[in-house]
């Protein structure tokens, strides 16, 4: 009986410290951390910028400039690398060594041409160049209560400046309309600047009247540009590429007969 007891007793201890040892183990593996790599062309010189960077638990990124990535990934995941539509095989996390570099090199060509220095424009350099030329515009306000009034040494007064300002109606109607096609200017072009020709022809490899076509009926409104991440950015991009394929395929016969 005493034998049997502390048979029964110790398999209760193993069942119990394989229960605990699943949970540990299951614990880790759904722990995130960064991982972090460059991704080149097939010479492993040249990064490629615009690579999809996504794992098997639903997350996302894409490289920079600089061919450079980082994504969030758990023991669990595996990983892998889309270019141009062209998946690689899947990489699992558990099996990479160094978390902080793992670089790729994708079997594509980057096309080296002879250096021309050409000066960027730069996007926020001309809007703050903006913001201080019409200063006294993007700063306009409609005259109201509060600046109307002010304090002084014996107490609130009138602002006599304010108050004059408040009656030129005409005036202050033209530096509001001003101040509104200057902001809608601003907007425009920020959206010009993510929703690059560069950018749409290096993912879409479209050019010319399609090119053209496509910045027309898939341009994003503003709100998006601003808050979309470049992932989700350029997966916006590749997914508008894909509808513009099925529409230009339903596009009547009839008009391509101009001739």
């Amino acid at each position: 009986m005493l034998l049997a007891d502390l048979l029964n007793r110790s398999l209760h201890i193993l069942i119990f410290t394989v229960l605990v040892l699943l949970l540990a183990h299951q614990s880790d593996a759904q722990q995130t951390f960064k991982l972090k790599g460059t991704v080149y062309d097939s010479s492993r010189i040249y990064p490629l910028p615009g690579v999809s960077v996504l794992s098997t638990s639903g997350r996302g990124a894409a490289t920079n400039s600089e061919g450079q990535y980082e994504i969030e990934v758990s023991m669990a995941d595996s990983i892998w690398f889309s270019y141009l539509n062209k998946p690689t095989v899947k990489y699992p996390i558990a099996r990479i060594n160094n978390y902080t570099q793992f670089d790729l090199s994708l079997q594509i060509n980057v096309p080296v041409l002879r250096e021309v220095k050409v000066m960027p424009r730069n996007y926020k350099l001309d809007s703050i160049r903006n913001r201080i030329e019409y200063e006294k515009v993007f700063n306009f306000q409609k005259p109201n209560i509060s600046s109307l009034t002010s304090m002084g040494p014996l107490g609130a007064g009138i602002n006599i400046e304010e108050l004059i300002r408040a009656f030129q109606f005409r005036k202050n109607k033209q530096m509001q309309k001003f101040q509104d096609r200057l902001v809608q200017q601003e907007k425009d072009k920020f959206v010009e600047h993510r929703f690059s020709k560069a950018l749409v022809r290096r993912l879409t490899q479209l050019d010319g009247e399609a090119l053209d076509s496509f910045m027309t009926m898939y341009r994003p409104v503003y709100e998006f540009a601003l808050i979309a991440s470049d992932y989700d950015f350029q997966l916006y991009i590749k997914d508008a590429f894909e509808d513009f394929k099925i529409t230009r395929m339903r596009k009547p016969a009839w008009r391509k007969e101009d001739n």
